[in-house]
């Protein structure tokens, strides 16, 4: 697992890069805001429902949450699951709107 900072993410982001995100909170989370990651909550990931994910083994998975602790969890079992290459948005969803707004 890295990791990388939401300005790192905002600025790839920016750019235009075809990233995978993976929003890691509970749908009313990212009903509230979202930064248009995609929602796989931690629990889906835990019981390994990651089927929709699977074809991105090999390819880098960035992982966040409201504050970058269940996307460090996400991160160990995707590994466990053979994902080869995840990253961890430090600070989460809160650093984000800390440094960006909530404006999604």
């Amino acid at each position: 697992m890295k990791n990388i900072t939401v300005e790192e993410l905002k600025s790839r982001m920016d750019a235009g890069e075809k990233l995978h995100v993976i929003d890691v909170r509970e749908p009313h989370e990212y009903a509230e805001f979202n930064i248009g990651a995609q929602l796989i909550p931690l629990g889906m990931i835990q019981s390994m429902q990651t089927d929709e994910i699977d074809d991105l083994k090999n390819e880098e998975v960035i992982i966040h949450c409201r504050s970058g602790v269940r996307s460090v969890t996400a991160c160990l079992f995707l590994e466990k699951l053979g994902f080869t290459n995840t990253v961890n948005v430090l600070g989460g969803v809160l650093d984000w709107q800390e440094k960006f707004g909530s404006k999604s």
